[in-house]
């Protein structure tokens, strides 16, 4: 019908008809059971022309053969026949070893099966006995014959069951896969064993053997055949099979050590011990604060009782009224740092030199970044998956360019699942007119031209065999040739072919496993929801005109399926598919982002710039007073400009990069502009704010000199938050993932250079505005002078609302301040932000490790459904290698730290450990033994196996040796010699008659050194189990290093683990060390730089703790948003800690340094010293923080919700939406309440010195001051 020809068929047809017998008048069918008598003999014809020599019924007396054929069946069968009778003949002895010289080299590995194996089969033939166990029960007519056509063999379930065993573990090495499939047809018990071999079939069993289950009700007169079946794991040297075929034989595998998993109840000893310590932390605070106030009632009391006692009428000692204005004011810093007043007076001079120059500056700043954009013409980008995702000095990256150095790249596939699943539920694919319709499209496949020089399948695909491409297919069941498929029995004969692959093997002559064909598989493959096929086709290395032919070949390929995708729909059916070029493809596409975004998300700051600055100066009052001041005063062009130097900084940053080498990615492109354009801006606005401050305290002063004081007062506090910044985002560069490690050290130089054109170019800019503004010309069009423009107000003058209190500042001064700073809410919010902090690190032990590829990729791909289905309908693991280097196996003890199937071969040797592994597939992840080049080039030599090595006469190689093969590896080659006979088994093809033939198997798993001669590399595969998560890829990757590291210990040389898929995933065996390396490296780099730009060591130590709580709560926000840890969120992770610092640095050096003007108006009689401090910082600055950091945060990385990128929306836009929301909580809530409580020392801000502001303040003008009625320095 549709088999392939030569095979296990082969076999069992002429091993099933070697009976023959003299010719008879009638049937002699087997009407007497007892000892000494046959049940057939001889061969008595053919039922057709092609069949084969079926026997004849013949139910006389056993025979005492003739010499020669009894030494003939001795050889065969073993010394026990030399005394006994016969019912076989010399012919039949010679078709029975015929037939058993084929399956010699199938199951030799395992001597008892082999024993068994024969034993059955010669019993079957030649036992005197035979009538006792074999029934006759058909015959038909043959001339003046009769053949046989059906009979009954009687074996015993001991036996059948023993045999079986024996048998069922034994593995062929060429496929790596177990021998049952070949002489069993993947039998599951010993019943379903005999079955195969008894059923008639084309290339089968001629005639129809029934084993029936020995009854003696039913066959009274029989006796089951019930010789000794030797057990694989025998004690008998003789017959013990080796581990890898005999799982019995195994000695005890290592045990693991469990990943140390420390649990209380449900959770982990670290969520449990940090809620403990909370609840402590709680209870103490509880009873300090029941304490404090107990003791104030109680003092209170006291103080009550005292009075009465006393003259309740002042003395004339006594102060009747305040003589200090603000008793806060008592503990005003008096020192300076000098640090601080060294950094100021050089931002002072910057900002003095760059206001009075300001042409000069823009045109300078302008071409430095010119020249600094010249590395633009190096621009290149990185869009391999490899080279970007992979660190090149890593493990698993070295030994990847090993493997392809020595072995070749590892084989190309495309792959398509065809899935039933567009109506409510998911329903069987197969059918006979989707089976038609797929063998078109498999057809079209096979003769699909490139656009690009007409390539074919034919020219790339892989042929380990012949001429015939390896297509893992249904089809190959059927040839790939629809007219074998029949209308009416197609499903039969699938089920079949499915239960006996050997009967059914494609045109490249390997089996087909069910398994990487089928989906979603209920009862029955007819019952798959989803069929999978493969195209396996070569690969080579990058740049050659193979590797090149290859992607032009799936271009065409992938376009194809595009379009049987529609067709699929047509049928209700839904086709995925997934091309080698295709994941590069999508990983690259250009869209990822969509450019609207871009110019939406730069627009949109572009407007909030420009509104927010103006608001400093331009209010509702003013503008009712005389609506043209907003034609002066907008500030629309210092927002053009702070958008532009965000662009200018990203544009400098990309060619100095570009320049030193350091290629682009896809990442870099459409990220670092979101993340310049929100760190980027905020610095402006406390520029601005700043200066506008300074035009009210110091109006008399020229505007070159009003620049300086704000410079002067605020470059110090840009400086804290540029270097923490960058040195944060440096600390990046140390992951060696090139896409990461090249994004941290763009994004760090753009944020440098930002910082850097903002206190220059900026600057310069600001004082030209100021220029405009005070000569009443309008904003955007300074050739254009405003006449109707209040100009008393516009000169930095005091005139009627110059310097009008924002909703926002008023809201912090009288409201929020005062209110966070209470007693009370100190300690409501100590217990819930340090609450916070215990959940976040609770959560901790939940975030997962990994990075779906689902994710890096277009949500609207099409590879999406493709890995969708990869993880529920494919039912295989990826294959691994297990790689030897350097080990000279020529030699007898590096032969025996290898091999698995001798007595010699150590019980710790590759093959073993993998074995052994094998059997524990919950904890190795490994799903098959491994394939072992040396114990097949060895069987291979086997003179049992007649038909593999022979001389040039014919004859076995081994055949006369001395010392002879044997198990125990001593008459094997060594030396010279085992590179001789290597050399010849390498290149000996695979047949029917010797499937232990090298080329097609291993003839690119040996690396052989001719001068030398020795193999200084050599591969052993198997596969993993199948592998549906991102942890259980990385538990297999930790599985295969665990195995590679126990083997290269036994083998005393270096041994590797290699698949595909580890150089993405050798990451995270260090990605949690590395991460708590960097993450605590960037809070010691803030620590160091802000104790030595503040002064104070307390205060510093409080801004850490402050960024580390912040960066607790978005990791344990990361396990509730379902962000894994990988390369990519350890930078975001070091990124948050720059920005974190961003938000604190402001309010802790505004606390450090705190405004006079601003200290003198809190409140009276109710803060002093450390409190008065927090409370002017987070008037002098909170506002600054909340328009100029908070909203430009939430601004600049809001767009990033509507990526079409699900990496950008996961890894990006959720991480930062958590860090914009724990930053400005934990900066705006928590550090001035932790500075009230522990900050250090403070020091004079030698810009809040002097100026008309303060004068009029020390002169108590109130009304000059411009206060409203209920005053600053009431106490609310």
């Amino acid at each position: 019908m549709r088999c392939s020809r030569g095979g296990w068929g082969v076999f069992t047809a002429g091993l099933l008809s070697i009976f023959a017998g003299s010719a008879l008048a009638g049937p002699d069918l087997t009407t007497k059971h007892e000892k000494g008598r046959c049940a057939m003999r001889g061969h008595c014809g053919k039922q057709g022309f092609f069949g084969s020599n079926l026997p004849c019924p013949d139910n006389g007396l056993a025979e005492t053969p003739d010499d020669d054929v009894r030494k003939g069946l001795m050889d065969l069968c073993g010394d026990q026949w030399k005394d006994s009778d016969v019912c076989c003949n010399a012919e039949q002895i010679d078709a029975l070893k015929s037939n058993l010289n084929k399956a010699t080299p199938i199951i030799n590995a395992c001597p008892a099966c082999k024993e068994n194996f024969y034993n059955l089969f010669c019993t079957f033939t030649c036992s005197p006995d035979q009538s006792l166990f074999i029934n006759i029960t058909e015959t038909v007519p043959k001339g003046d014959k009769f053949l046989v056509t059906e009979l009954n063999h009687l074996v015993s379930n001991e036996y059948g069951s023993d045999f079986y065993n024996s048998c069922k573990d034994v593995k062929f090495g060429a496929t790596n896969g177990n021998a049952m499939d070949f002489i069993g047809g993947g039998a599951n018990n010993y019943t379903q064993f005999l079955k195969f071999l008894g059923d008639k079939k084309l290339l089968g069993s001629p005639f129809q053997m029934n084993f029936p289950r020995p009854n003696a009700t039913e066959f009274p007169d029989m006796v089951p055949m019930n010789k000794r079946a030797y057990p694989c794991n025998t004690t008998d040297e003789k017959y013990r099979c080796a581990c890898l075929d005999c799982g019995g034989a195994c000695a005890e595998p290592l045990d693991v050590p469990e990943a140390k998993q420390c649990y209380v109840g449900l959770l982990p000893c670290l969520s449990f011990a940090v809620i403990i310590v909370y609840s402590v932390f709680l209870g103490l605070l509880v009873i300090a604060v029941t304490g404090h106030v107990a003791y104030r009632q109680h003092s209170k009391h006291k103080n009550e009782r005292l009075r009465l006692l006393q003259d309740i009428e002042p003395s004339d000692d006594e102060d009747e009224g305040d003589i200090v204005h603000n008793v806060g004011m008592l503990d005003r810093p008096t020192k300076h740092y000098f640090v601080n007043t060294w950094c100021d007076r050089i931002f002072s001079r910057l900002g003095y030199v760059c206001a009075r120059f300001p042409v000069i500056t823009i045109i300078l700043s302008f071409l430095v970044v010119v020249m600094m954009s010249l590395g633009w013409l190096r621009f290149e980008v990185e869009r391999d998956p490899v080279r970007l995702w992979v660190a090149p000095n890593s493990a698993a990256a070295q030994e990847k360019a090993f493997f392809d150095d020595k072995f070749g790249p590892f084989f190309r596939a495309e792959q398509v699942f065809l899935v039933n699943d567009t109506g409510k539920h998911p329903g069987p694919v197969l059918s006979y007119d989707t089976l038609s319709w797929w063998f078109d499209v498999e057809s079209v496949v096979q003769r699909l031209k490139s656009l690009d020089g007409g390539v074919t399948l034919d020219q790339v695909c892989f042929k380990p065999v012949g001429d015939d491409c390896v297509v893992q297919s249904v089809s190959g069941y059927f040839q790939g040739d629809f007219s074998n498929v029949s209308p009416s029995s197609w499903q039969d004969d699938l089920v079949d072919c499915v239960e006996n692959p050997a009967n059914c093997l494609p045109t490249f002559q390997q089996p087909l496993d069910s398994s990487l064909l089928f989906g979603g598989v209920n009862k029955s493959v007819l019952d798959a929801n989803a069929l999978v096929v493969t195209w396996v086709v070569n690969n080579h290395p990058e740049g050659t005109p193979e590797f090149e032919r290859a992607m032009a070949w799936e271009d065409s390929l992938k376009n194809y399926l595009l379009v049987v995708q529609d067709e699929a729909r047509d049928r209700g059916l839904r086709l995925s598919f997934n091309t080698e070029v295709s994941l590069e493809q999508e990983l690259n596409k250009s869209t990822n982002t969509d450019a609207k975004i871009v110019v939406i998300s730069y627009i949109i700051m572009f407007l909030y710039a420009s509104l927010a600055l103006g608001s400093t100066t331009l209010t509702v009052r003013s503008i009712l007073r005389n609506p043209a001041n907003a034609l002066v005063q907008s500030k629309f062009m210092l927002g053009i400009v702070g958008i532009l130097i965000v662009l200018m900084s990203v544009s400098a940053s990309v060619g100095l990069f570009s320049a030193a080498g350091i290629k682009v990615t896809l990442i870099i492109a459409e990220v670092i502009p979101f993340l310049v354009l929100a760190v980027g801006v905020d610095n402006i606005f406390l520029i601005v704010h700043e200066f506008e401050r300074v035009n009210i305290s110091h109006p008399e002063g020229s505007i070159p000199e009003r620049v300086s004081r704000a410079l002067g007062r605020m470059g110090p506090s840009i400086l804290l938050s540029a270097t923490t910044e960058t040195v944060a985002f440096s600390l990046g560069c140390a992951v060696g993932m090139p896409a990461v490690r090249n994004f941290a050290a763009y994004a760090a130089g753009a944020v440098l250079i930002n910082a850097i054109l903002q206190v220059t170019m900026f600057v310069a800019v600001l004082a030209l505005n100021q220029y405009r503004v005070e000569t009443n010309r309008a904003d955007c069009f300074p050739f254009l002078k405003v006449g109707r423009a209040d100009s008393s107000y516009l000169n930095g003058g005091m005139g009627h609302g110059a310097g009008e209190e924002g909703g926002l500042q008023r809201f912090i001064r009288k409201t929020y301040a005062p209110t966070i700073l209470g007693k009370k809410m100190k300690v409501v919010i100590l217990a819930i932000f340090f609450g916070i902090f215990t959940a976040g690190v609770a959560l901790f032990p939940s975030v997962n490790l990994g990075l779906d590829q689902r994710v890096a990729i277009p949500s609207d791909s099409y590879l999406i459904p493709y890995f969708n289905d990869l993880y529920d309908y494919f039912d295989a693991g990826p294959p691994v290698y297990f790689v030897t280097k350097e080990l000279n196996i020529t030699q007898r003890e590096a032969q025996q730290e290898l091999c698995g199937r001798f007595s010699t071969c150590h019980q710790e040797s590759l093959a073993n450990i993998i074995e052994m592994e094998r059997k524990r597939p919950e904890v190795s992840y490994i799903a098959s033994s491994a394939a072992n080049w040396l114990d097949d080039f060895f069987y291979w030599l086997n003179p049992d196996n007649e038909e593999c090595c022979q001389d040039k006469n014919g004859k076995p190689c081994f055949a006369n040796r001395n010392p002879p093969w044997n198990f125990t590896l001593s008459g094997m080659p060594e030396g010279e010699e085992f590179y001789k006979w290597l050399d010849r088994w390498i290149e000996a093809p695979t047949t029917a008659d010797c499937p232990l033939g090298g080329a097609a198997a291993y003839s690119n798993a040996i690396v052989m050194d001719e001068e030398r001669l020795t193999i200084p590399a050599s591969h052993f595969r198997t596969s993993h189990t199948p592998l549906r998560s991102q942890s259980d890829f990385i538990s297999a990757y930790t599985a295969a290093r665990r195995i590679a590291n126990e083997i290269s210990n036994d083998v005393g040389t270096e041994v590797f683990p290699y698949s595909k898929f580890y150089v993405f995933f050798d990451q995270y065996t260090s990605i949690v060390r590395l991460t708590g390396t960097l993450l605590g490296s960037a809070l010691a780099a803030t620590l160091l730089v802000t104790t030595i730009l503040l002064g104070s060591l307390r205060t510093a130590i409080v801004v850490t703790l402050v960024v580390g709580m912040t960066v607790s709560a978005i990791i344990g926000s990361m396990a509730l948003l379902g962000v894994s840890l990988n390369a990519l969120t350890l930078v975001n992770l070091i990124i948050c800690v720059g920005i974190s610092v961003e938000f604190t640095a402001h309010i802790a050096r505004a606390y450090t340094f705190p405004s006079r003007v601003t200290m003198e108006r809190a409140p009276r009689h109710k803060f002093r010293g450390r409190d008065a401090r927090a409370w002017t910082a987070m008037v002098n600055v909170a506002s600054s923080v909340v328009s100029g950091i908070m909203i430009t945060k939430i601004l600049g990385v809001g767009v990033l919700a509507f990526t079409r990128s699900k990496i950008f929306e996961i890894y990006y836009f959720r991480v930062w939406v958590a860090l914009v929301v724990w930053a400005s909580t934990h900066s705006l809530i928590l550090l001035p309440v932790l500075l009230s409580l522990l900050g250090g020392r403070g020091y004079v801000d030698p810009e809040s010195e002097g100026g008309l502001e303060q004068d009029l303040r020390s002169r108590q003008y109130p009304a000059l001051l411009g206060e409203d009625d209920d005053g600053w320095d009431s106490d609310e």
